[in-house]
């Protein structure tokens, strides 16, 4: 498995519509969302410029994800106000230590539909037949591979006319 990286905005307690978001979605013991979730957490460099070209993942949809960290760190040194993630795409187990770059911690698992890449996780109301909010951690991810997969599964399985049950798979450590 090859490492992609992204920086995302922090959506925590200190955002304006911090309040309002938990109110919808019920899940109280966040203390911040820390997702790829584009509308919950976006990008920090929206604009893809033609210099990124050979520092990014080249895919439909992923046009965010750079292949280089070092470039990356560079594009986003002037941003205070975000999270420096290393991320796995449906990966088979969890990532070993030697796959994830030093200065990297294990954050969780999220669950992004394949199209959109809204989380059913932390912005689709609750999937209660695939999981329990409660099951989520203070970052609203998953904290083991396999339930994760046993999640994914089940909200293809139980909701298979909903379009954000149809998921990938993201194994996220953020930069300490």
């Amino acid at each position: 498995m090859i490492p992609w990286f992204v920086a995302t905005a922090k959506f925590d307690k200190t955002d304006a519509t911090w309040a309002k978001y938990i109110a919808w979605s019920g899940l109280r013991q966040l203390e911040e969302v820390v997702s790829l979730d584009s509308s919950l957490c976006p990008t920090v460099l929206p604009d893809i410029k033609p210099e990124y070209w050979n520092h990014i993942v080249n895919e439909d949809f992923m046009l965010h994800f750079f292949t280089d960290l070092d470039y990356l760190r560079g594009e986003t040194a002037a941003i205070s106000r975000k999270n420096l993630l290393c991320v796995f795409r449906n990966p088979a187990a969890q990532p070993s230590a030697a796959q994830v770059p030093e200065g990297f911690e294990f954050i969780g698992y999220d669950l992004l539909e394949k199209d959109s890449g809204i989380s059913a996780l932390t912005n689709c109301g609750g999937f209660p037949k695939a999981f329990s909010n409660r099951e989520l951690s203070e970052k609203g991810l998953l904290m083991e591979h396999k339930r994760s997969r046993t999640v994914q599964e089940a909200l293809i399985r139980e909701y298979p006319k909903e379009p954000h049950a149809d998921c990938h798979l993201w194994a996220i450590f953020r930069c300490l």
